[in-house]
């Protein structure tokens, strides 16, 4: 916080979008510092995590990172799909641009969270979307995100979309082996659509 010129918790806490309690938990050490703020430390003000959790090397990167305030790169948005409501990159406004070229045709950057796509996706990594609008070319076997309207009970999920046998519906299948069953869906029901291209991690960025 120091190192940051942050004069006040407060100030901080609202810099890393998280509550001052929160930040007060963590600076007693009642709590964790969790992958999403170690995340916002390294992508926001180039902490080195190597130098933060193990105290070895410089606090900071000297060399400029890849992801900042310029006009170029990719929007990260720090949410959870359950908070989403028509369009993710409607939604708010994005933290920074992450400036990695091979998904810099991208439409946005998401963390995951939950479990139903590991160990496709886990909970803490962070996923590159590309918005889909012809929803008749699609790749069978691949994850999108999926966003429904409330027809199909406004789902915001991570999923594998299959081909049904009526070609105006999809089916929606997790990659973790414990959940189980599928969910069908109508094609006319969808509001967003997001092919997931691949991932990053804090290594890449």
């Amino acid at each position: 916080m120091e190192l940051l010129h942050f004069k006040t918790q407060k100030d901080f806490a609202a810099a890393l979008n998280i509550q001052q309690g929160s930040l007060s938990d963590i600076l007693r050490e009642r709590v964790n510092v969790s992958n999403a703020i170690k995340d916002r430390l390294e992508m926001k003000f180039d902490v080195n995590l190597t130098w933060l959790e193990d105290g070895i090397g410089e606090p900071f990167f000297k060399k400029k990172r890849a992801v900042g305030e310029s006009k170029e790169g990719v929007p990260y948005f720090d949410m959870s799909l359950s908070d989403a409501k028509d369009r993710i990159v409607e939604e708010q406004r994005a933290e920074y641009l992450v400036n990695y070229l091979p998904f810099n045709d991208c439409t946005a950057y998401l963390p995951v969270y939950g479990d139903s796509m590991y160990p496709k996706y886990g909970a803490g990594e962070i996923i590159a979307i590309k918005e889909i609008t012809n929803y008749e070319i699609l790749q069978w076997g691949e994850a999108y995100v999926v966003m429904t309207d409330e027809d199909s009970n406004s789902l915001r999920t991570i999923k594998l979309i299959f081909q049904h046998t009526d070609d105006t519906k999809l089916i929606l299948r997790s990659s973790n082996p414990n959940f189980k069953g599928d969910t069908v869906i109508s094609k006319k029901n969808i509001q967003a659509l997001y092919l997931i291209k691949g991932k990053i991690t804090r290594n890449i960025i």
